[in-house]
């Protein structure tokens, strides 16, 4: 059953504690869930793991768990926007377990369904399976993989019912419903939040038998890591007509 929370903090209160592992949704700071993320640092709570695709960028998104010094082990498949992470790794204050983005989805997923662990091509003759038992089927040899359950699961949706149901809006849709089914105790932030039938069924991407706590998302802006455009029309033909004249 999902239960409604004022706010973010008021969601997490009681289940904070020192070593959790946390699974957390969203891509770089696509789809974050930034209100929960800022509950987890106003916490406190120390020796965390997180388990994201990646960790955000210098203080935004889970940039500020490593700011906090909060963080004691990561498991991601990408760290490179992060220059903070990257110092606390090379000074051996961070644990690290780089794992295949798309290993690291199944692992979430997998711990979701149920599954303990199963066998992938990605990553045989790489550091990625040192340690790991290797098998062969049908003459190809695969490396096995753990699943992946977490404590606390943190997502983000678009919008929710009070009963839990959730749909999320374009590229937010990125790791946020293999989290939200990994986790012991799921909290999902949503934009708008209605009431139960006002959704459509087929538009419902992640049951409400998954999450437990809901909150109201706050008002703020979306963040972009890197923002790249191309020239408008106009300045494009103006940039064109400057080279030409140069070249005369």
């Amino acid at each position: 059953m999902t239960t409604m929370h004022a706010n973010a903090a008021q969601a997490l209160h009681d289940l904070m504690a020192d070593g959790l592992t946390i699974a957390v949704g969203g891509f770089g700071l696509s789809g974050i869930p930034a209100d929960l993320i800022d509950a987890v640092r106003d916490s406190g709570a120390k020796d965390l793991t997180i388990v994201s695709n990646n960790m955000g960028v210098d203080g935004k998104g889970l940039g500020v768990l490593i700011e906090a010094g909060q963080v004691r082990k990561v498991i991601a498949s990408y760290v490179g926007e992060n220059k903070l992470f990257a110092e606390q790794y090379l000074a051996g204050q961070l644990e690290v377990e780089f794992t295949p983005q798309g290993t690291l989805a199944e692992r979430l997923r997998a711990g979701g369904a149920g599954i303990p662990a199963f066998y992938t091509r990605t990553g045989v003759g790489t550091l990625v399976a040192e340690g790991k038992p290797l098998e062969e089927f049908d003459g190809v040899t695969y490396v096995r993989e753990r699943a992946i359950t977490a404590d606390v699961a943190l997502v983000h949706a678009h919008t929710a019912d009070t009963d839990g149901n959730l749909i999320y809006r374009y590229t937010a849709r990125n790791f946020n419903p293999v989290v939200a089914t990994a986790g012991a105790v799921t909290i999902a932030e949503a934009e708008v939040i209605v009431e139960p039938g006002e959704l459509d069924p087929n538009h419902i991407v992640t049951p409400g038998v998954y999450v437990q706590r809901l909150v109201k998302a706050s008002s703020r802006v979306k963040d972009i890591e890197q923002r790249t455009v191309r020239p408008r029309l106009q300045e494009q033909k103006a940039q064109d007509h400057g080279a030409e004249a140069f070249a005369v």
